[in-house]
């Protein structure tokens, strides 16, 4: 696909919610003043995918109250087309509350019982759109509810039904789950070609060991390439000789930088890691370009609030 023109050949699809983010570390018992901030794991990569150009579509479901009109306008500031923004009379825009510790680790709290982003249908996204796509990206924390859960199925299927490549980010939140997790990652595993995750990712779905061994226990529930975020120490992919950029392994050490809040640099990583396989790198340099883009959007609060684009993230790859 040509993207010279700026047209989408990335689909993203999942929640976007309002994180409300302390002004202070601590506790989230502790917090006494929050700040609004927007969120959600879909909706943090398809900020950083329109950073890195061009903007993906991204279909969301938001209510129709002060915080989706809200997140609108920070999606269309953002750069994102709102074709597939769509606004549910019925429902809640959802919310999560975050806290952070010392070392700006976070920990959430989340109302979203019946909100919007559980009321995603199937049949929404018409065969056109994905037929103008590449690639369709989908999260975890919809696949917690239903009818949003037999949608992003829906979704999936009719996307690798016309040769879209499928990728997968877990995102677990164990405490939006009452059971199930381990069987809904098996599940999209098994309907992606690409997944990302995090070693506490894995655990939530009963995979635990070195990184070595979780990136082919990955790799053997079906998707051809597997990256494993490990914080502070980089990240690491491994992509088998069905991938078109494998066989490869690939690890990174990350990049020095002063981290402000790591709110959606997993997302961030997502972001650049697609982003260069969808360019056609090897597996390192998509590797190296998701690191980059994770460190760049540490630098202030809230996951989409830094000043990131391309030649914030090349600087940091010294290119």
């Amino acid at each position: 696909m040509d993207d010279t023109d700026g047209s989408p050949d990335i689909f993203v699809a999942g929640e976007c919610l309002v994180d409300l983010l302390p002004d202070a570390p601590g506790r989230l018992a502790t917090v006494e003043q929050f700040h609004r901030r927007a969120g959600g794991a879909p909706a943090n990569v398809a900020v950083r995918l329109a950073d890195l150009g061009p903007a993906p579509w991204f279909w969301t479901r938001l209510g129709d109250d002060a915080f989706g009109e809200f997140l609108t306008e920070t999606l269309v500031s953002a750069g994102l087309p709102d074709r597939f923004v769509r606004t549910d009379p019925d429902a809640k825009t959802p919310v999560a509350f975050v806290a952070h510790d010392d070392n700006a680790d976070r920990e959430f709290s989340f109302y979203r019982a019946g909100t919007a982003d559980t009321r995603f249908a199937s049949g929404t996204v018409p065969g056109d759109a994905l037929d103008a796509v590449e690639w369709v990206v989908f999260g975890g924390v919809c696949l917690s509810t239903e009818p949003a859960r037999t949608a992003m199925f829906d979704l999936v299927d009719r996307a690798r039904d016309r040769n879209c490549t499928v990728a997968f980010d877990p995102n677990a939140r164990p405490e939006l789950w009452d059971g199930g997790f381990p069987a809904a990652f098996d599940a999209a595993c098994a309907a992606a070609d690409v997944v990302k995750a995090t070693p506490a990712d894995l655990a939530a779905a009963g995979i635990e060991g070195p990184p070595d061994a979780l990136l082919d226990a990955v790799l053997d529930r079906g998707p051809h390439t597997a990256f494993l975020t490990l914080g502070d120490e980089g990240a690491v992919a491994r992509a088998t000789d069905a991938a078109p950029w494998g066989p490869a392994d690939a690890s990174h050490h990350g990049y020095d930088i002063d981290v402000v809040d790591t709110t959606g640099a997993g997302d961030a990583f997502t972001a650049g890691a697609i982003r260069g396989l969808a360019d056609r790198v090897e597996l390192a340099a998509a590797l190296s370009l998701g690191n980059a883009t994770a460190a760049a959007t540490t630098t202030e609060s809230g996951a989409i609030d830094a000043d990131v684009d391309r030649s914030v993230v090349d600087r940091l790859r010294g290119e």
